[in-house]
């Protein structure tokens, strides 16, 4: 692909934002006493810090300039003080207060990196000292109050948190980490717009001292009020085992990546160093810190793509406070705020937009960013296949961003190929579609189970007598109505012979899997089609309780037959309960196959009218209803055996006669006479970076 470079963008910072962060706290140069800041043994004194924070003339609200010129030389003395000690003085003076936090080993790390002096380490450091932080205060929220808030903003402004710490001292973790209008470190950090040389290290340092500070203040009132901190648990990251689909990173792939580093113009130079930290983190096994930087990064550089394919340069510079930042919700989504169409998801093409969905976006999927950046995240624990993915991705968006001839090179390396061919292959995996695929082919093998469950050959012939009755043998009847009917909307390369197979094994669980494999877009659904979605898969973890259940129940009364438990009415319960397996088995096995071939129509939804959506939406929502009873009368309190065959009548009779009136997804979905052709996102045209 042709890339054409602009002029090199030396700072993502607008200039107001760029004038608080690098300028405003250097404007006063008169020194402060670091003993007036925090005591020999270590305490923080407070009102000298509290006493730097500016109020507008009215006492309604911050002067943020005011305060971040004024804590300048305050921030300046304990950057110094820090440089002035020892590792052993540090932790001696100080590691007793980071215990209240959720990470306390993390700060004499943090102590490293501050005298290191490497730009990159101290922002990484801040970026973790800030989630750290959230979290943290987050659980003396919860000390007091019910529902911790979501945002690190609204957590700063609760009157909770001033009960416990005092007003004035959350004022001054406003200014530097709870507004637009302050230093607002965390947000120009997390999400990419801060180069590393435009970090002052001091701010760091303050940072650590203001943990210490309400460390010591949160003691104190704990001793008051008898109350005891409790940590929440970290979380644990959902479907990382469907996201794994990129090979272990190897040796020659980070060779590559550090060489594409240097020529993709997807990278902006000033960010380079953490790119190159990235890398170095990884190969010392420090896996979330490598995650950290890169997510940040691909906001940066898909921001300067955005902001050039949309034609708003100024969108790549952080917003005053009277706007919003340009993040990733924006920068993902399919319109602008003005209505128009966004380009980048046509530039980058479904595979990559899903991949960047997956992980960072979909309720079911890891949330990656959001979860390490508000500090939800074990970062000792964090995987490595994670950091793999996200290093793969990274190699493939970046070889988008060279030359022709560049890229043609990198092409004949094997491992560059197959990482191109498998992120053009991507799709969903934790959008709500693939997820019911999932349930389906799940529920499917638990009812396969039922075969194989274990029966007293001497009762089958009272089973095979309790199964003849007129109820039981119209649910068959319409069984076979219902699934010949199917079969006549049978996607075209999914026909097979319907009367190859008995009634009772149909469909089969290669023709589900076949199904299932059906690419269906997921990008940017409708309401409605997520509408269909969620009754769907409500009526699929239905249909898989049913299955645990009737399979529990089985394996329990075979036990209790063999052991010569069983009473009369037990026993004629578990004849009951077998005699209706061999009903209900077809019957899921129905449901799964009308759930799979309409969630391949689902955007068919699309085209009906509001009253036919909402007698389509009544429809799925009886089925749902049937499997709800169904649950309930196949527990293990109930055992409704007979009620049972009931209600599937009643529901084979409204799944029958709401076919007859084609308006299932199935009758409306026109079958596809021509495949769409992907372009190759490797010669999509040029973009200007």
């Amino acid at each position: 692909m042709e890339v054409l470079i602009g002029a090199p963008i030396t700072t993502c910072l607008s200039p107001s934002v760029y004038d608080i962060i690098c300028n405003l706290g250097f404007e006063l140069r008169e020194n402060c006493d670091i003993n007036s800041i925090v005591t020999q043994n270590g305490e923080v004194c407070w009102k000298t810090i509290t006493d730097c924070v500016s109020y507008t003339e009215s006492d309604q609200g911050l002067d943020y300039w005011g305060s971040v010129r004024l804590l300048g030389p305050v921030c300046e003395a304990v950057h110094s003080h820090f440089l002035s000690l020892t590792k052993g003085q540090f932790e001696i003076q100080y590691a007793p207060w980071f215990q209240w936090t959720t990470f306390p080993q993390l700060f004499p790390e943090i102590f490293d990196a501050l005298k290191s002096l490497q730009s990159p380490a101290i922002s990484l450091s801040l970026m973790k000292l800030t989630s750290c932080l959230e979290r943290a205060l987050g659980d003396v929220f919860l000390l007091i109050g019910k529902e911790c808030p979501f945002l690190l903003r609204d957590l700063l402004a609760s009157k909770e948190l001033a009960q416990i710490f005092g007003q004035s001292v959350m004022n001054v973790l406003k200014v530097f980490v709870g507004s637009p209008c302050g230093l607002n470190l965390r947000n120009i950090l997390w999400h990419g717009f801060a180069s590393p040389e435009e970090i002052p290290p001091k701010y760091c340092s303050m940072m650590i001292l203001l943990t210490v500070g309400l460390g010591q203040l949160l003691k104190s009132y704990l001793q008051n009020t008898k109350l005891t901190l409790t940590h929440r648990s970290f979380i644990t990251l959902k479907n990382l085992e469907d996201l794994v689909i990129f090979p272990d990173i190897t040796y020659e792939v980070l060779s590559v990546l550090e060489e594409v580093m240097t020529k993709s113009a997807f990278i902006l130079k000033i960010m380079l160093p953490y790119w190159e930290v990235a890398l170095i983190k990884f190969r010392s096994q420090r896996f979330a810190d490598c995650a950290i930087l890169l997510l940040a990064q691909l906001e940066t550089g898909l921001r300067n793509v955005f902001a050039t394919l949309n034609r708003c340069p100024k969108r790549l510079l952080t917003a005053e406070s009277t706007a919003l930042y340009t993040t990733f919700d924006e920068i993902l989504a399919k319109h602008l705020n003005d209505g128009k169409i966004n380009q980048l998801p046509l530039f980058l093409g479904d595979p990559a937009m899903e991949f960047l969905w997956d992980f960072l976006n979909h309720q079911e999927g890891p949330r990656l960013r959001d979860h390490l950046s508000h500090g939800e995240i074990n970062l000792h624990e964090f995987s490595k296949e994670t950091a793999d993915q996200l290093l793969a991705f990274s190699v493939v968006l970046l070889l988008r961003f060279v030359d022709e001839a560049l890229l043609s090179v990198f092409k004949e390396r094997a491992a560059v190929e197959l990482l191109i061919n498998l992120a053009e292959g991507y799709s969903s995996r934790c959008h709500p579609v693939p997820q019911l695929k999932k349930q389906v082919l799940s529920c499917e093998e638990s009812i396969r189970v039922w075969a194989l469950l274990p029966f007293p050959e001497e009762l089958t012939q009272e089973v095979v007598r309790l199964e003849d009755n007129p109820e039981t043998n119209a649910c068959h009847s319409l069984i076979t109505k219902i699934m010949d009917e199917l079969y006549h909307h049978m996607p075209e390369n999914h026909c097979i012979l319907k009367d190859s197979l008995p009634t009772e094994t149909w469909p089969s669980s290669r023709l589900l899997c076949e199904l299932c494999s059906t690419r269906i877009p997921t990008l940017f659904c409708p309401r409605i089609v997520l509408e269909v979605l969620v009754v769907l898969r409500s009526i699929s973890r239905q249909c898989q309780h049913v299955s645990s259940q009737v399979t529990a129940a089985s394996e329990l009364r075979h036990t209790q037959w063999v052991e010569r438990t069983l009473r009369s009415r037990q026993r004629l319960n578990y004849l009951r309960m077998r005699s209706s397996i061999r009903l209900l088995s077809p019957v899921l096995s129905l449901v799964l196959l009308l759930i799979v071939l309409e969630l391949v129509n689902i955007h068919a939804v699309c085209g009906k009218n509001t009253h036919e959506y909402q007698q389509y939406l009544k429809f799925v929502k009886s089925i749902l209803q049937y499997t709800e009873n169904l649950v309930a009368c196949t527990s293990y309190e109930k055992n409704k055996w007979n009620e049972a065959i009931h209600l599937t009548h009643t529901a084979l009779l409204k799944i029958w006669t709401f076919s007859e009136k084609k308006q299932m997804l199935i009758h409306l979905a026109k079958k596809s006479t021509s495949k769409v052709l992907l372009g190759n996102p490797y010669k999509s045209g040029c973009v200007e970076l």
